[in-house]
């Protein structure tokens, strides 16, 4: 099975890390905080966020970035923000892929994206939008990686509860 990871550097909001890991969860993701964080990982509104879900995720912790890279090596990365100058869906994800996506203010640091312009990625919107919650960002590049390796592992067909789908659907 392909490996996605999802990786949150410095995440400021527990409502937004609590999607973003209900959202790993639910696909297989593997999800990587990079600190200093914004709040304690007990924290209650990040478990409401997730609580049940929480099972199911494969976390693990860093320091800071330098100790996730060497940690890392190996994977390819790319860098999730709105300075980025190439479009997400245009890119082909390879198995491994790390997405990181910087803190809620501002971002991931510049000189990471500037070292890195090819796998800086944008979602395009409005000129006059300042940028998308973090959580919502980190589920459309998600689903569009599963997208293009066909949603390995996970159930693409639901089942009424009280009712039959008529053999056409």
């Amino acid at each position: 099975m392909a490996t996605l990871n999802i990786v949150m550097v410095e995440p400021e909001i527990p409502q937004n890390t609590g999607n973003v890991a209900r959202t790993c969860a639910a696909t297989g993701a593997r999800l990587h905080l990079v600190k200093p964080m914004g709040f304690e990982i007990d924290d209650k509104k990040l478990k409401r966020a997730g609580l049940d879900y929480w099972h199911f995720l494969d976390i693990t912790y860093y320091e800071n970035l330098q100790e996730f890279f060497e940690k890392t090596k190996g994977g390819r990365y790319f860098y999730f923000s709105t300075k980025g100058r190439h479009i997400h869906s245009d890119v082909s994800f390879p198995d491994n892929s790390y997405l990181l996506f910087g803190k809620e203010t501002k971002g991931l640091p510049e000189e990471l994206l500037q070292q890195n312009p090819k796998e800086t990625l944008r979602i395009p919107m409005i000129d006059e939008a300042r940028s998308l919650n973090l959580s919502n960002s980190v589920a459309i590049a998600v689903y569009e990686v599963l997208r293009q390796w066909d949603y390995p592992q996970l159930k693409c067909k639901g089942q009424l509860h009280n009712l039959k789908w008529s053999d056409e659907e």
